[in-house]
């Protein structure tokens, strides 16, 4: 049985904003993790990774997931081309983190923290360049 995805529109300008987003929880992302502070470094970076998803879904696409489970977003960033597929890629590396990132009384380490910013920031870098490409 195939699922249908649950999607809003998204114009150019909307895209720019999630890109936008994206970058802002990168930063804060990378304050968090110059503080040590690895379960908001991983948080923001998941956060970060999510908004730069919308940004490529929508910027290729016109549209991003509206769907409640995040693993919908990647289905869909992986149907916006070559750009979808790379985002699609760092995004499944940072989703399995976010319960124990925000939820569970077991903390990130370090290494984890590394790994999910270095994710964020390739997916940033991938809605910058899909934003780029709409002027």
């Amino acid at each position: 049985m195939t699922s249908v995805q649950k999607t809003r529109k998204v114009t150019a300008a909307e895209a720019g904003d999630y890109a936008a987003k994206a970058r802002e929880y990168l930063e804060v992302a990378s304050e968090s993790l110059n503080l040590g502070r690895y379960n908001a470094t991983t948080s923001m970076a998941i956060h970060a990774g999510i908004c730069a998803a919308d940004a490529v879904s929508g910027g290729r696409q016109g549209v991003r997931s509206a769907a409640p489970d995040h693993s919908q977003t990647v289905k869909l960033v992986a149907t916006a081309g070559k750009d979808g597929q790379e985002a699609a890629k760092y995004l499944r590396r940072l989703l399995p983190l976010k319960t124990r990132a925000e939820y569970d009384s077991m903390p990130i380490s370090k290494q984890q923290a590394e790994k999910a910013f270095r994710a964020a920031e390739r997916l940033v870098a991938l809605s910058d360049a899909v934003m780029a490409s709409l002027r």
